[in-house]
């Protein structure tokens, strides 16, 4: 976006995501300016500007949300659809450098740009730099992803930075030896917190739902929606609180074996049960 005339003797333009302002005449002609000037502050443009930059945000947010949604689902996506999106910056900065996988579902390689006739380019995991054109791809989540810590490897040695968290994602295996009728798990309970309403703001800071006296997690696994849950205490609990066993939960709300929890489910339930434990308070003279 280019300069913008704002009243006598400035223009204004979104710079870095802020707005920025330049005087057009005088001895600072052409400069930008430290600071917006007191005169242009309610000006209609510089308002215009600023409500364009908070769209721009929420437009950012939504794309790396929906990219980590193909992720955590491992939902094929159209490469047409891709090669539409990646000309916005917003698009291509949540896009860029995800791990991908097109019609052989062993070879990997990082997302790193598309055509408009939906040709992908990626680099695998040879170092080079190759051309797919499959009809759709996935962005596979990382406890699907085989030989997970070479991959990791590879990306550590080509600086690979991710917006939206995969290969570096923690995950968890589902043990094999399961009681057959055991349906939580108790690892992450009996974590403190001052009241319900902090413990509840970590789940909502941490991109979780809240509802009734459950943090909620939906995840899409091997077909089928599943959603896993931590109790957090009943709303309007004002005294301390504790968090309490995870389960998973399938579409009809019946209670899964933990034998039946699928991979993802599992490792994304784990993973959010573990990050809420550890916003618990911890006793002075106890160890984290």
């Amino acid at each position: 976006m280019g300069w913008l005339s704002a009243g006598d003797g400035y223009e204004v333009a979104l710079v870095d995501g802020r707005v920025a302002a330049r005087a057009t005449a005088g001895r600072a002609a052409g400069r930008q300016l430290k600071s917006l000037p007191r005169a242009l502050r309610d000006h209609p443009e510089v308002d215009r500007l600023r409500r364009f930059a908070e769209w721009l945000d929420r437009h950012a947010t939504a794309c790396v949300a929906q990219v980590d949604s193909w992720m955590v689902s491992s939902l094929p996506v159209p490469t047409g659809l891709l090669a539409r999106v990646w000309p916005d910056e917003a698009w291509q900065s949540a896009l860029r450098d995800m791990a991908v996988v097109g019609d052989d579902p062993d070879e990997v390689g990082f997302l790193r740009g598309a055509t408009e006739d939906g040709e992908l380019r990626v680099v695998n995991l040879d170092g080079e730099t190759v051309r797919l054109s499959p009809r759709t791809v996935t962005l596979p989540h990382p406890v699907l992803l085989p030989d997970l810590e070479d991959v990791r490897e590879f990306a550590a040695e080509l600086g690979i930075v991710q917006r939206v968290e995969q290969i570096h994602r923690a995950t968890w295996q589902r043990p094999d030896d399961l009681d057959p009728k055991a349906t939580e798990i108790r690892e992450f309970t009996g974590g403190s917190f001052r009241s319900r309403f902090a413990l509840a703001a970590r789940a909502g800071s941490l991109g979780y739902r809240v509802s009734g006296g459950y943090s909620t997690a939906r995840v899409r696994d091997g077909g089928r929606t599943v959603e896993a849950s931590v109790w957090i205490g009943e709303p309007y609990w004002e005294d301390t609180v504790e968090t309490g066993s995870l389960t998973w939960q399938d579409q009809e709300g019946r209670a899964l074996p933990l034998r039946e929890v699928g991979p993802v489910a599992w490792s994304e339930g784990m993973r959010m049960a573990a990050a809420l434990y550890a916003g618990r308070v911890i006793e002075e003279g106890k160890s984290a």
